[in-house]
C-alpha cells in the first residue's frame, strides 16, 4: 500500500490513473475538472479510430494530446474518405503525434498523397505503418517526395501493397538524401505489382550512399538472383545496415552465394533472414563458408529452404569455427537424423550459439547415439526438435 498525505489529491489521482483501463479513465474524467485535467491526457495519448472507439469529433477536439493513432479499415467504410483525409491532415499538424498506423484502410493513392503532403510539414511523426492500404506506385512516389524534406520519420512500413518497381525506385531515390529513416519495410501483396529485381537494384544503389538505414525488409517482393546480387554488392560497401530480411523470395543458391561473398567482408550486418528462398544444399554450403570468417552475424534464418543433410553438415563445420552466431533457424528443411547429429555434435566446440531450431526436419532417431546424448547434456544451447 502506497503512503501519501490525505490532502495530496493530485498524487492520489496520478497513482489511480496509472492503473486504470481506458473505460475507467473515461468515467473518472467526468467526475470533476481536476480529474478531467489529469485523466484526459492519459485517455487520448493512444487512440483507435474504429466503430467502437473514440469518435472523430473527440479525436479532433483532443488532437493536441494524441501521440499514437490507429485507424482500422472498416472505419473508412462508414465515413467519407475526404473526412478521414481531413482528420489525418489535422492530426499531423499537432505537436505530439509520433506513431500513425493505418490498417486495411483502402486509402488508395489519392489518400496516401494527401497523407504525404501533410508529412512534408510534420516534424514529430517517428513511425508510419500502412497495412493493406491499396497503395500503388504513385502513392509510393508521393511518400518518397515527402521523405526528401521530412527529417523526423524513422520507421516506414508498407505492408501488403503493390508499389511495384517504380515505387521502390522512387523510395530508393529518396534514401539518397533522407537522413532520418532507419527502418524500411516493404511487403508486397500476393497478386499486385512486385518490387522485383529492378526495385531491389535501385534500393541497393541507394544503400551505397545512405548512412542511416539500419533495417531493410523486402518480403514477398519477387526478388531473384539478380536482385540478391545487387544487394550483396551494396553490402560490400555499406557500413550501417544491421538487419536484412528477404523472406519469401526466389534468390536461389546463386543469390545465396552472392550474399555469402558479401558476408566475408561486411562488418555490420547482424541479422539475415532468407526464409523460403529455395537456396538448397549448395546455398547452405556457401553460407557456411562465409560463417567461418564472418565475425558480426548473430542471427541467421534459413527456414523452409530445401536444405538436406549435406547442407547441415557444412553448417555444422562452420559452427566449429564461428564464434559470433547466437541463433540459427533451420525449421522446415530435410536435414534428417544424420544432419541433426552433425549439428548437435558441433556444439561440443561451439560455445556461442544460444538457439538452434531443427523442428520439422524429418528427424526421428537422433538420440540413439551416445556421443550425441552427451552433447545434448553438456551444451548450453537451446535445441528445438
Amino acid at each position: 500500500m502506497f503512503q501519501t498525505h490525505a490532502l495530496d489529491l493530485h498524487e492520489i489521482r496520478s497513482r489511480i490513473a496509472s492503473s486504470l483501463d481506458r473505460k475507467s479513465l473515461a468515467c473518472c474524467a467526468r467526475v470533476s475538472q481536476d480529474w478531467n485535467n489529469l485523466f484526459t491526457p492519459l485517455l487520448y495519448r493512444s487512440v483507435v479510430l474504429s466503430e467502437h472507439g473514440v469518435s472523430v469529433e473527440s479525436l479532433m477536439r483532443n488532437k493536441h494530446l494524441i501521440q499514437h493513432v490507429t485507424i482500422w479499415g472498416y472505419t473508412l467504410e462508414k465515413k467519407q474518405s475526404s473526412a478521414i483525409d481531413q482528420v489525418l491532415s489535422s492530426i499531423l499538424t499537432n505537436s505530439s503525434l509520433t506513431t500513425l498506423s493505418l490498417s486495411s484502410a483502402g486509402m488508395g493513392d489519392s489518400g496516401v498523397q494527401a497523407l504525404a503532403e501533410a508529412l512534408r510539414a510534420n516534424s514529430t511523426l517517428v513511425t508510419l505503418a500502412l497495412y493493406q492500404s491499396s497503395i500503388g506506385c504513385s502513392g509510393a512516389r508521393a511518400l518518397a517526395e515527402a521523405l526528401k524534406v521530412n527529417s523526423t520519420l524513422a520507421i516506414l512500413s508498407v505492408h501488403e501493397d503493390s508499389i511495384g518497381s517504380s515505387g521502390a525506385q522512387a523510395l530508393a531515390e529518396a534514401l539518397k538524401t533522407n537522413s532520418s529513416l532507419t527502418t524500411l519495410n516493404l511487403i508486397d501483396n500476393e497478386w499486385g505489382e512486385k518490387v522485383g529485381d529492378v526495385g531491389a537494384q535501385a534500393l541497393s544503389d541507394a544503400l551505397k550512399t545512405n548512412s542511416t538505414l539500419t533495417t531493410l525488409t523486402l518480403c514477398m517482393t519477387s526478388i531473384e538472383c539478380i536482385g540478391a546480387q545487387a544487394l550483396a554488392d551494396a553490402l560490400s560497401t555499406n557500413t550501417t545496415l544491421i538487419t536484412l530480411k528477404l523472406q519469401f523470395n526466389l534468390i536461389g543458391c546463386n543469390g545465396a552465394q552472392a550474399l555469402s561473398e558479401a558476408l566475408k567482408t561486411n562488418a555490420t550486418l547482424t541479422t539475415l533472414d532468407l526464409q523460403d528462398n529455395s537456396i538448397g544444399d549448395n546455398g547452405a554450403q556457401t553460407l557456411a563458408d562465409a560463417l567461418k570468417t564472418n565475425s558480426t552475424l548473430t542471427i541467421l534464418m534459413l527456414v523452409y529452404n530445401s536444405i538436406g543433410e549435406s547442407g547441415a553438415r557444412a553448417l555444422s563445420e562452420a559452427l566449429g569455427a564461428n564464434s559470433t552466431l547466437t541463433s540459427l533457424n533451420l525449421q522446415y528443411n530435410t536435414i534428417g537424423d544424420n544432419g541433426a547429429q552433425a549439428m548437435v555434435k558441433a556444439l561440443k566446440t561451439n560455445s556461442t550459439l544460444a538457439t538452434l531450431n531443427l523442428q520439422d526436419n524429418e528427424i526421428f532417431g537422433y538420440c540413439e547415439d551416445n556421443g550425441l546424448e552427451e552433447a545434448l547434456r553438456t551444451t548450453k544451447c537451446e535445441i528445438i526438435f
